[in-house]
């Protein structure tokens, strides 16, 4: 890695890390639970979401009072629906990597996401914490996208001005937030439109 360029910042769920509906709904009928109810649940627990990824609470109180609402709803399944949806790290994006391993070569790169105190384990759990630079979580930083309090903390992190990085973030909200504070943007749809926008130089 040479580090020529200024840093990329990305994404990781629904970027480089693909957690499909699939494993909720394989957790639900194995303990058969409706299906849409776990995902559900840990979307109408807004409140519990926002105290996780901003580090106020642990990942292991989120899940256990997460589990807690579920099984008021669906009874005493609902927490082994829970344990098994949990077991999974995620699964990574072969073809996001490979763009991963090719910018590092070019400029530094780290994950700039939104995430429990569970995420550095699933880092390693997938390998992740040797393909990166680094790492910047909302848990750590103690805000959360698409706060753009969350862009200027990874910045002071770095010690970087945020004209000189690079975002690449799959939520619209969250590119905005730092387009608005001089970042180059990219709204990720996709590995060939990503590709096109690194190669344009950006921050070159």
């Amino acid at each position: 890695m040479t580090g020529a360029r200024g840093p990329l910042l990305l994404d990781l769920d629904g970027v480089l890390r693909r957690r499909p509906a699939e494993d909720a709904a394989d957790a639900e009928a194995a303990h058969g639970l409706p299906a849409g109810s776990l995902l559900a649940t840990v979307r109408g627990g807004a409140d519990l979401l926002d105290e996780s990824v901003t580090g106020w609470i642990s990942d292991e109180r989120w899940r256990a009072e997460v589990a807690d609402r579920y099984a008021a709803d669906h009874g005493p399944r609902a927490r082994a629906a829970i344990a098994r949806w949990s077991r999974s790290p995620g699964r990574l994006d072969a073809d996001v990597l490979a763009v991963v391993r090719d910018e590092r070569h070019r400029r530094p790169v780290h994950l700039a996401t939104n995430a429990t105190t569970r995420l550095r384990a699933d880092l390693a759990a997938l390998g992740l914490d040797r393909e990166v630079d680094g790492v910047l979580s909302s848990a750590e930083l103690g805000v959360a996208k698409p706060d753009p309090g969350f862009w200027r903390a990874a910045c002071d992190v770095l010690e970087v001005e945020p004209s000189a990085c690079c975002v690449v973030d799959d939520t619209a909200e969250n590119v905005a937030a730092a387009a608005a504070l001089g970042m180059a943007a990219h709204l990720f749809r996709g590995v060939g439109p990503l590709r096109a926008f690194l190669a344009r130089g950006a921050h070159g």
